[in-house]
This record gives C-alpha cells, sequence and structure tokens, in this order.
C-alpha cells in the first residue's frame, strides 16, 4: 500500500495492489482422463490467473500459474484435491519468481 501526499494540499493517493506470485506444481495420482485438465482451467480463468496444464507421460499434471497471491493460493489448494472423479496422491509444489509472461490460462498439448 503506498501514499502520496503534495504540498500540504488535501490530496491522497492511495494505491493497494496485491503481491503477484508464481507457483509451478506437479500432480501425481488418478489425474488424466478425469478432466483435471479442464476444470483447472476453468478455475483458473475464473480466479484471473494466466499460465498452463499438461499432462505427463508418467500419468501425472504439471502447471504453472500466476497471478494475485491469495488467488494462486486458492488454486494450489484446490488442485491438491482437483475435480470429483480425480484422486490426487501428491503434489509438488515449487514456488517461484513472478514473470507475468502469460496473457491468459491455456491447456497444452505437448
Amino acid at each position: 500500500m503506498a501514499c502520496l501526499l503534495e504540498k500540504g494540499a488535501i490530496f491522497y493517493y492511495i494505491l493497494t495492489m496485491s503481491e503477484k506470485i508464481r507457483v509451478h506444481i506437479f500432480v501425481s495420482g488418478k489425474v488424466q482422463g478425469v478432466f483435471f485438465r479442464s476444470h483447472t482451467a476453468e478455475k483458473a480463468r475464473e480466479l484471473g490467473l494466466t499460465g498452463w496444464i499438461r499432462n505427463l507421460e508418467d500419468g501425472g499434471l504439471e502447471a504453472v500459474f500466476e497471478g494475485e497471491e491469495e488467488k494462486v493460493k486458492e488454486i494450489v489448494k484446490w488442485a491438491k484435491r482437483g475435480p470429483n472423479l480425480a484422486r490426487v496422491n501428491g503434489i509438488e509444489i515449487l514456488w517461484e519468481d513472478y514473470k507475468g509472461e502469460f496473457n491468459n490460462f491455456e491447456i497444452k498439448y505437448d
């Protein structure tokens, strides 16, 4: 939160800005074939997050999320359980420096 006061005037400029963060996660368990990617993308977009999610060859998922700290933490909490049909056995969470490199949230098919 910043406050700017100009030459004794009764003019206050208050700026509140949530800190932006980035997280890289790897999710294991029954997470493919249960609409995990599509539900995650929908949730990320609802929260105003950017980044991506993709399947891994080992049957897990990998995702990167960027955005307001509170929203990123909310999606990480959600990913620990996933959609109804998923069974999450584990999640590796790597907190990284915010880069601001994404314009939206997408599902990768590579």
